[in-house]
């Protein structure tokens, strides 16, 4: 039987939103989308922003800006676009001027000044915050045409799932809030032709 055949699903009801999570498809080999999770930090008609939440690289924060004081704060490849630049999501609202609330208790971005501030009191810690090398982007209709591939399934998310769970046991836990139809996504191997 062809693998394609096994990972046949209907789709799930939910839509693309702001404060949502996209898991990747089991069988999707690219090396920033491998079993990524994704929060959707913007969606709207002209495309979509977002943050891989589970892929962290092998530095630390202060190993690659010149400002930060050094802090144990893991960095993660937030996506293919924009590498040079630093994205933060965190949980510390208005403590962090110009933050966007992406969902309850959950924002991203703001004012850098806050952060350093943060960081030099020592307040800005793993359990709080969250940064990203890069980010992932979708056109208009390029997150659409994704979907009715099945390329992504979509689940709500919260601030204590993104910042609580180990970070790769995420795709493996988020896959099986979906239900039924997805049942063996987190079953198959990542590399089918290894078994």
């Amino acid at each position: 039987m062809k693998i394609d055949r096994l990972v046949q699903i209907k789709p799930n009801n939910l839509k693309p939103a702001k404060g949502r999570l996209l898991l990747s498809e089991p069988f999707m080999g690219d090396y920033y989308f491998g079993r990524a999770v994704i929060l959707l930090a913007e969606h709207n008609p002209e495309g979509s922003f977002g943050l891989i939440l589970n892929k962290p690289v092998s530095r630390m924060l202060n190993e690659v800006t010149e400002d930060f004081p050094e802090l144990d704060i893991p960095l993660f490849l937030g996506g293919p676009v924009d590498p040079g630049r630093l994205f933060f999501i965190h949980t510390l609202g208005n403590e962090i001027g110009d933050s966007i609330q992406v969902l309850k208790g959950l924002y991203w971005g703001g004012n850098m000044e806050d952060i350093l501030e943060l960081a030099r009191l020592k307040r800005l810690t793993p359990e709080n915050s969250r940064f990203f090398i890069g980010y992932s982007g979708w056109g208009a209709q390029q997150m659409k045409e994704e979907l009715k591939r099945n390329s992504w399934a979509i689940v709500t998310a919260s601030a204590d799932i993104i910042f609580k769970t180990k970070t790769d046991e995420l795709w493996k836990k988020l896959t099986r809030k979906l239900g039924q139809d997805y049942r063996l996504w987190d079953k198959f191997p990542q590399n089918p032709n290894l078994n």
